[in-house]
């Protein structure tokens, strides 16, 4: 049916709740689910045997040991039992909304890349899967909270085997970006890009940036986001899921026509002249202390 795939932070403490919680999610999606867990990081191979699930520790990293977005995805597409792929981040709960949006969008008959927003939800402790009312006790905590983010947090990519085979730059993940320029990359080769977000209620349990040595700070404006950065080429390969090119809705998929309007505003911002660009980083301090920092952001 599918294979998941992701790489995971260190095991400890709440990260290593939360990413127990997230893998075991996943195997309930379908009975002939595969997942699959790739690098190196401390406790992964422990909790793949525990859970049954397959475990692929080399992942080609940067200086600085963070993986590199193609090495993940590249790898998965040529192991993978299933033509139908999905990376998640290793902290997102799926829910039975995912299989049956799944088995009607594998009918889809053209190249596609299905994608969707994130609900926040703060989850402590371990879920008990064997309780019938865990679905239910998750769903109605993340529908209280009401924290679903906006469109340019992106924690999920469901494609078929060969969309991204050995297309991806020099990308790093769980950095600012990467997620930006495989949405582009799915549009630029004529894939419908689907957003799913009205339909699928993945959870994202939060957690701290205790990962990265300058925080969430570094996750967003580190080096390593620059460097993801440059291969955005400005914003030129920037897209969100307001560029998507269908929605998929409670009465099924439609064209998403809004997304002409979003690249045309996309298209006259680039055009600002540098001098603009130069003002606005000169004034990030004063805008930042004064509140008036951008909202959004990224999946890490």
């Amino acid at each position: 049916m599918i294979t998941f795939f992701s790489t995971p932070k260190p095991f400890r403490g709440h990260i290593d709740v939360i990413q127990r919680n997230a893998l075991r999610s996943w195997k309930l999606v379908h009975p002939e689910a595969e997942v699959l867990l790739l690098g190196d990081d401390e406790g992964a191979a422990e909790v793949c045997r525990e859970l049954g699930i397959r475990h692929i520790p080399f992942v080609e990293k940067n200086s600085r040991g963070t993986n590199y977005v193609a090495s993940l995805f590249d790898q998965a597409q040529e192991v993978a039992r299933h033509d139908l792929l999905c990376y998640l981040n290793c902290d997102i709960l799926l829910l039975s909304d995912f299989r049956q949006v799944l088995e009607a969008t594998a009918q889809n008959p053209v190249p596609f890349l299905m994608a969707g927003r994130r609900w926040d939800v703060d989850i402590r402790h371990s879920i008990d899967f064997q309780d019938p009312g865990w679905e239910l006790g998750i769903r109605k905590v993340a529908l209280k909270a009401n924290r679903q983010r906006a469109a340019q947090w992106i924690d999920y990519f469901v494609f078929r085997r060969g969309l991204f085979y050995r297309k991806i730059p020099s990308l790093v993940i769980g950095r600012a970006g990467w997620d930006n320029w495989v949405l582009w990359y799915a549009r630029a080769s004529g894939a419908q890009v689907i957003d799913a977000s009205q339909v699928i209620l993945a959870v994202h349990q939060n957690h701290d940036y205790r990962h990265h040595p300058e925080g969430e700070k570094g996750i967003y404006e580190g080096a390593e986001a620059l460097e993801n950065g440059n291969f955005l080429e400005g914003h030129k390969k920037f897209r969100t899921l307001d560029n998507a090119t269908h929605v998929l809705t409670p009465g099924g998929l439609r064209r998403n026509f809004r997304h002409w309007l979003v690249q045309a505003k996309r298209v006259s911002y680039d055009s600002l002249s540098p001098a603009w660009f130069s003002f606005l980083d000169w004034t990030r301090p004063l805008r930042h202390r004064l509140g008036l920092r951008q909202k959004g952001g990224h999946s890490a």
